[in-house]
C-alpha cells in the first residue's frame, strides 16, 4: 500500500481556470510524492489542458470511482467534512486511494461531497474549516504519506491577498502555511484571483 492515488471525482461539465491550476498542482506534487493522481468522471466533452493531460502519474478516466472501485470499496477513504473521525497517519495503513469530491473549494460550500458520501465510501475528516482542493490533497498526503498528525499542520486560515495598493481580498480557505508563512497556493492562482476579483469566486471555479 506505498504508492497511494489520489482521485478527484469531477462534479462539473465545465473545467473552470481555477481548478486548472489545482489539478495540474495536484498531479505534480503527487508525483513529486511518488503517488497518482486521477481525475475521475471526465465527461468526453470536456477538454483537458495539455499541461495536465502530460503531467506524470496523472490519469483522466471518464467511469466514477463508484465504477473504478466496485469490488474494492474498503481501500478508498472519502474525505468528508462531515465524516465523524479525523484523518490520521494510521489511516495511511488502512487505505490506498484517497477520494476528494471536486469542487471543495465552494463558498459558501455546497456539499458536494454528499453524492459520494451515498456510495458508502469509508469517510474522514480534516478538520472543520473548508479547503481548496488543492490543500486538501496537499494535507491527506502530509497525514497518510510523511506521517504528520493533522493538527500538526502548519496552516494560515482565511488570508489576506493584497489586489492593488487600495483594495484586499480574504481567500475564505483554510491553507497550509509554507516556510515564510505564507499560505501555499497553485502558480498563478494569485494572478487569477487579482485579475478575477470583479467578479466574485463563483465565476472562477
Amino acid at each position: 500500500m506505498d504508492c497511494k492515488t489520489y482521485i478527484v471525482e469531477h462534479l462539473d461539465d465545465e473545467l473552470g481556470p481555477w481548478s486548472k491550476l489545482e489539478y495540474i498542482t495536484i498531479a505534480k506534487e503527487s508525483h513529486q510524492a511518488g503517488s497518482k493522481f486521477c481525475l475521475s468522471s471526465v465527461p468526453a466533452s470536456l477538454e483537458l489542458p495539455q499541461t495536465l493531460r502530460d503531467a506524470p502519474g496523472f490519469i483522466a478516466d471518464a467511469q466514477s470511482v463508484e465504477t473504478l472501485y466496485f469490488d474494492d470499496k474498503a481501500r478508498v477513504c472519502l474525505l468528508d467534512p462531515s465524516a465523524k473521525k479525523e484523518l490520521s497517519p494510521e489511516d495511511g495503513e488502512a487505505f490506498d486511494v484517497f477520494l476528494f469530491g471536486g469542487i471543495l473549494g465552494d463558498d459558501p460550500p455546497r456539499d458536494r461531497t454528499s453524492e459520494l458520501r451515498k456510495k458508502g465510501f469509508v469517510g474522514r475528516r480534516l478538520g472543520p474549516k473548508q479547503m481548496t482542493t488543492d490543500t486538501a490533497v496537499r494535507v491527506t498526503r502530509m497525514i497518510v504519506q510523511e506521517m504528520i498528525p493533522l493538527e500538526k499542520i502548519p496552516y494560515v486560515d482565511d488570508p489576506e491577498l493584497r489586489v492593488d495598493k487600495h483594495e484586499s481580498t480574504e481567500m475564505p480557505f483554510r491553507y497550509v502555511m509554507d516556510e515564510d508563512g505564507k499560505p501555499i497556493m497553485p502558480e498563478g492562482m494569485v494572478d487569477l484571483i487579482k485579475k478575477d476579483t470583479e467578479k466574485g469566486f463563483g465565476d472562477l471555479f
